[in-house]
C-alpha cells in the first residue's frame, strides 16, 4: 500500500515520502501548513489513490474527544424510562458511535482525517493518546472494549494556530507543508486550470508572489486563492496587458481573492499611493 500522489492532487517528493513512512510506522500523519495549502484535501486523496473510504472528523472549539469515540444519551433515556418505553432496558439505544468508533469497526482499512486538531482545547489531543496510540477504548456503559478491526490510516490536520503536546507529537509522524515553489504551483495550476495561456499565467505568478512577498502583510494569501483569482481572470477573460498596475505596489485586479482584511487592502493602497507621488 502505497501513496504516489493523484492526477487531481500535486504531492512534492517529501510529501509522498511522508505519507507512505505513516503508513509503514501505522502512526498517525499530523500535517502542518498555511490555510489552503492543501492538508485535509491531502488525506482525500490518500483515499481516493488507495482506493479506501474516509471519514472525517470535523473539529470545532467546542469538540470534545469523547464525542470521537461515542456519545451516551442520558436524557433521552430518561424521557423514555418515564414514558414505559421498552427501548430502555438496552443502554444501546441510546449511544452514538463517533468518527473513531466508525473507523474502529469499518470491514476493511480506511483513512480517518481528524482536520484542523489545533481548533479543539490545548486537552484534546492528550485525550486521544491512549484510542490512537492502542486503536482501542472503553465503553462503561456496556462494559465492553471497541478495538479496530483493521488499523486506519489516520491523517491530522494543523493550522499551527496553537502549540500541540509533546507526548501527542511523539506518537505521530510529523511534515509541513510548505507553500509551494513556483514551478510546483504551475504544476498545481495546471491541474485546477489546464490550458491556461502561459503569458497571463506568468504575469499573474509573478504579481502573486510579489504580494506574497510583501513585507507586513497580515495574512499571506494561500494556494487556494491564487487559484480562485486565476478563476476570476479566466471568466473576465482578461489579458496579460489587463493585469498591469499603476505603481509598483498598486492592487492587483480582483484583489478580493487575494487579501482578506482591510489591513492589508489599506497597505497596499498606502504603497500606492506613495508610489504614485514618488513618480510625479
Amino acid at each position: 500500500m502505497r501513496f504516489d500522489g493523484t492526477a487531481d492532487y500535486v504531492a512534492t517528493d517529501d510529501l509522498t515520502m511522508a505519507v507512505n513512512a505513516a503508513i509503514t510506522l501505522e502512526r498517525p500523519l499530523l500535517v502542518k501548513g498555511e490555510p489552503g495549502t492543501g492538508k485535509t484535501e491531502l488525506a482525500r486523496q490518500v483515499a481516493d489513490a488507495l482506493g479506501l473510504p474516509i471519514i472525517e472528523w470535523n473539529i470545532k472549539s467546542t469538540t470534545r474527544a469523547q464525542q470521537g469515540l461515542y456519545e451516551y444519551d442520558a436524557v433521552s433515556r430518561l424521557r423514555d424510562s418515564q414514558l414505559g418505553d421498552e427501548r430502555v432496558n438496552d443502554v444501546r439505544n441510546y449511544i452514538r458511535k463517533g468518527k473513531l468508533w466508525e473507523a474502529f469497526e469499518s470491514e476493511g482499512k480506511t483513512v480517518l482525517l481528524i482536520d484542523e486538531i489545533d481548533k479543539a482545547d490545548i486537552e484534546f489531543p492528550n485525550d486521544l493518546l491512549q484510542e490512537l496510540d492502542r486503536m482501542e477504548f472503553f465503553v462503561y456503559e456496556t462494559d465492553e472494549t471497541i478495538q479496530a478491526r483493521t488499523r486506519p490510516i489516520v491523517i491530522i490536520t494543523s493550522n499551527n494556530e496553537k502549540e500541540l503536546p509533546d507526548a501527542f507529537l511523539r506518537r505521530c509522524f510529523f511534515h509541513y507543508i510548505r507553500f509551494p515553489e513556483p514551478d510546483v504551483l504551475r504544476q498545481i495550476v495546471e491541474v485546477h486550470h489546464p490550458g491556461i495561456k502561459e503569458a497571463l499565467l506568468s504575469t499573474a505568478l509573478t504579481q502573486f508572489y510579489e504580494l506574497r512577498d510583501q513585507p507586513g502583510l497580515k495574512k499571506k494569501p494561500s494556494t487556494s486563492e491564487v487559484l480562485d483569482w486565476l478563476k476570476l481572470l479566466l471568466a473576465e477573460d482578461l489579458e496579460p496587458d489587463d493585469l498591469k498596475r499603476e505603481g509598483a505596489n498598486a492592487l492587483p485586479k480582483l484583489h478580493g481573492a487575494l487579501l482578506k482584511n482591510e489591513q492589508d487592502v489599506h497597505l497596499f493602497e498606502r504603497l500606492a499611493f506613495m508610489a504614485r507621488r514618488q513618480g510625479r
